[in-house]
């Protein structure tokens, strides 16, 4: 058996997600359908993790394996062209067997983009979320430093008693980086992994402690209430970008 290693950018708007799901149309889905057309033979693609309904990828991985060799640069153009011009292939390449797009990964990067106000631009609308109100960027920053390193994220996931977050909810934020051109402004959330809408959540929390609504010293205890219902509201999917996975040297 032959592995390769696709990665994908896709706008997330009008699909349900990565995962493919029985009732609704994913990202996953329509990728594997046109490998399996392209190449005349089912096949399974396995991502390097879910991204949620509307939450965007601009290097999403996922890898599948052939019975044979080939040819790699026919195969993407052919993939590109029956994919919908909001799903694009960017690489295709093949891999050692024992790589795996989710357990080979060492880490992820994701980006929350904010437009700050007072006026909505109406270009940057669709992939991120508009703050009218006025933040505290420095209490932002402050803000941050609590959810960094290995913590105990129940109260920033949502089904905590589900799935992953159930098995084990402690994750490990290496950084959360704030970065500001213009009216806009990024987040950049690096770690080994996340739970369910956790970056989200975060952001959520986050934007609230920066516009007064909730104080910083309250932190700490949200954490340790472990209750999704202590934290603040989930910010929107449209902000969310999935912008790299990163795996060790040599994969």
């Amino acid at each position: 058996m032959i592995k390769h290693k696709l990665i994908l950018s896709y706008d997330g708007t009008a699909y349900s997600g990565w995962q493919v799901q029985k009732n609704a149309t994913s990202i996953q889905t329509l990728v594997q359908e046109a490998l399996s057309t392209i190449l005349r033979s089912p096949l399974s693609l396995v991502g390097a993790g879910r991204t949620d309904s509307g939450v965007h990828a601009l290097g999403q991985v996922a890898h599948f394996t052939t019975v044979s060799e080939i040819d790699r640069g026919k195969t993407l153009l052919s993939l590109n062209g029956l994919l919908p011009s909001a799903i694009r292939a960017l690489s295709l390449e093949s891999v050692s067997a024992d790589f795996h797009a989710r357990y080979s990964a060492k880490s992820k990067l994701y980006r929350y983009h904010l437009q700050l106000g007072p006026l909505r631009d109406p270009f940057k609308q669709r992939y991120s979320l508009f703050v009218p109100y006025p933040l505290d960027l420095e209490l932002l920053r402050s803000a941050t430093l609590e959810f960094i390193g290995k913590r105990d994220f129940t109260s920033f996931s949502n089904e905590a008693h589900r799935g992953s977050a159930a098995k084990n909810p402690v994750r490990t934020l290496e950084s959360i980086e704030l970065r500001q051109e213009g009216n806009s402004l990024y987040l950049e959330f690096k770690g080994e992994g996340f739970l369910y809408k956790m970056v989200r959540n975060i952001v959520g929390t986050l934007l609230d402690v920066a516009r007064g609504k909730v104080p910083l010293s309250a932190l700490p205890e949200i954490f340790a209430a472990k209750d999704r219902k202590c934290a603040s509201p989930t910010a929107p999917a449209h902000g969310l970008f999935l912008v790299e996975v990163i795996y060790p040297s040599g994969h």
